[in-house]
């Protein structure tokens, strides 16, 4: 039975990988204490760094509709969180405070100087905490629709833990995972969460997910394991208190949730500004580009 399950994984390992979409070739590479961090960095002027949605099968690909509008500009640096796409995906237990320290070190010893961020949905929080936490790093926040404040502050339970071990196990973990991400399950997201407009869901786009979420053998479970549990949580209202930064909200209109998570926030920070796009989503950025690049202009602009 176990030889079988170790055969079905590598196949599967193969089948979603043998494309190379993410091209890892294409990277530079940042060697920082918990392994090797993916990023791309494009053209000049004042930095801002793109922070993709923090999901298994989410990478800096999430910014391809935009980076190059927004290079034209700026410096944009566009990185693959530790355990997604073409990083590296130890063998640990994923915190929502190792995600902070990332960030900070990233832009200390990368990007060098005060950036602006763009983050992706559950993601948002990192860059929250990593900005309470130190003023001079970040300078203006632009959060994708940011994960709801309730769920984000669930904490681990003996169940959840449970499912961590089970998943971290080698030959059955790697199974479990494998049937819980796959093509299938990444392209009912897609319709169902991630597009407004199913029509315009791209099989590349469902691909280049389920490759990135199978690098490294699946080594991606580890990650998934620990989100599952809900180690990489946290309560971020103290830190909302401390913020000082100009802070905007983009969220998709077609999904009332994303207003209702929104206003959490805005409700903690009377002074954070949210911006809807109509006819989308999660992925507004994706989805409607043209339209999300017309915001970020406007929210950014320099009328400091």
């Amino acid at each position: 039975m176990l030889g079988t399950m170790h055969i079905i994984n590598r196949v599967f390992s193969y089948i979603a990988t043998a494309d190379d979409y993410l091209n890892k070739d294409s990277y530079k590479y940042y060697n920082w204490r918990f392994g090797k961090i993916a990023y791309k960095k494009k053209g000049n002027g004042s930095p801002i760094l793109l922070v993709h949605n923090f999901n298994v099968c989410s990478s800096s690909d999430e910014w391809k509709n935009i980076e190059g509008e927004l290079s034209k500009t700026n410096t944009v640096y566009s990185i693959d969180l530790l355990g997604c796409g073409c990083s590296d995906h130890p063998a640990l237990t994923y915190t929502n405070f190792l995600y902070v320290q990332l960030i900070t070190d990233f832009i200390k010893h990368v990007i060098g100087e005060k950036t602006d961020i763009i983050v992706s949905g559950d993601s948002s929080s990192f860059v929250l905490m990593a900005s309470a936490n130190d003023e001079t790093i970040i300078n203006r926040i632009t959060m994708i629709n940011p994960q709801n404040l309730i769920s984000l502050a669930k904490v681990p339970t003996k169940r959840t833990k449970l499912i961590k071990h089970l998943l971290f196990t080698p030959v059955i973990g790697t199974f479990i995972y494998n049937m819980k991400i796959n093509k299938r399950t990444i392209s009912q997201d897609f319709k169902s969460s991630y597009y407004y407009d199913q029509n315009a869901v791209s099989e590349k786009d469902i691909l280049t997910c389920f490759e990135s979420s199978h690098k490294d053998r699946g080594r991606s479970k580890y990650l998934y394991a620990c989100q599952k549990s809900r180690y990489t949580n946290a309560n971020i209202l103290f830190c909302l208190s401390k913020l000082n930064n100009s802070i905007f909200i983009i969220i998709g209109n077609g999904n009332p949730e994303n207003t209702l998570s929104a206003s959490q926030y805005q409700n903690q920070l009377p002074s954070i500004e949210i911006v809807g796009i109509d006819n989308t989503k999660q992925l507004p950025h994706v989805e409607k580009p043209d339209e999300f690049i017309e915001q970020i202009r406007i929210l950014f602009s320099d009328e400091e």
